[in-house]
């Protein structure tokens, strides 16, 4: 189970070493500025890109710019998906932005789904995935994963778990390893039903609290195609959040911490200062 990560990480690093150097990657900007020119131009299109941080770093902000970006730039419909914000609270913290969500909802070039955490059930992720093709979604924010790997149990049919696909021969039987087991099995397999979809994901985490992992699930990071990480720090700085892109694949991008400004317009992310 511990070494499914690793081998994750090898088999779509290996597919992308295969692919010829001289395809052109298409992109899908942000519409946040200063920070499509960190990933070679936007977001690699129809990719999964986890947006990690602590609470109150921006991810919501940042989510929500990337949608509103893509409605009003380019006129893609775009989804936010939430299990942990009412759809009127959304509304009212876009509109500290300038932004008119309730406008762009009209126009069906934006849609918001608040789904309680009691409401909840086995056929959820099916309804969402539903939605995005029915409604032909090409930005989708899901908000969070973390809520959705709490509820991992609920999603998964007790019949479909196989004792083999869980332990060795030789392992003794422990009920924490099945749990671990059904979460790490729907995290990967969510993200990966996402890349089906024709849409560009971005996904919503809680950081780890630990040094050794970017996520909170130990796992999403490995599986996404993108992680941006966002951390606040109260220094006494001009700035007290900063933006990192741990890693984005088929883009050569920028390694470097950059300064992150929440501005009456938005997002902002700035240059480092040399």
């Amino acid at each position: 189970i511990w070494m499914d990560k690793e081998f994750i990480y090898s088999l779509n690093e290996t597919s992308i070493e295969n692919k010829s150097k001289n395809q052109t990657i298409s992109r899908v900007k942000t519409g946040i500025p200063g920070f499509d020119e960190l990933v070679q131009g936007g977001f690699p299109l129809n990719s999964s890109i986890l947006v990690c941080g602590g609470p109150g770093t921006g991810k919501t902000i940042f989510c929500l710019q990337f949608l509103v970006a893509g409605a009003q730039e380019s006129k893609e419909k775009g989804l936010y998906l939430t299990f942990e914000q009412r759809a009127e609270a959304l509304r009212e913290q876009a509109h500290q932005f300038g932004w008119d969500l309730a406008s762009l909802e009209k126009q069906d070039l934006l849609k918001i789904i608040a789904v309680p955490l009691e409401k909840i059930t086995e056929k959820t992720i099916k309804e969402i995935q539903e939605t995005v093709k029915k409604e032909g979604i090409k930005r989708l924010v899901v908000d969070s994963l973390s809520t959705l790997v709490v509820n991992a149990p609920i999603y998964t049919v007790p019949s479909e778990l196989a004792v083999k696909d869980v332990m060795g021969e030789n392992i003794i039987f422990s009920p924490p390893i099945i749990g671990d087991y059904i979460v790490k099995r729907f995290i990967y397999s969510f993200i990966e039903q996402l890349r089906v979809l024709n849409c560009t994901s971005l996904l919503i985490s809680e950081a780890s609290q630990s040094g050794e992992y970017i996520s909170r699930d130990t796992l999403s990071e490995f599986v996404c195609d993108g992680v941006v990480l966002i951390t606040f720090e109260s220094l006494g700085g001009a700035y007290s959040r900063s933006l990192i892109v741990r890693k984005m694949r088929e883009t050569k991008n920028d390694e470097d911490v950059h300064p992150m400004e929440i501005s009456n317009k938005g997002i902002v992310v700035h240059k480092i200062e040399r």
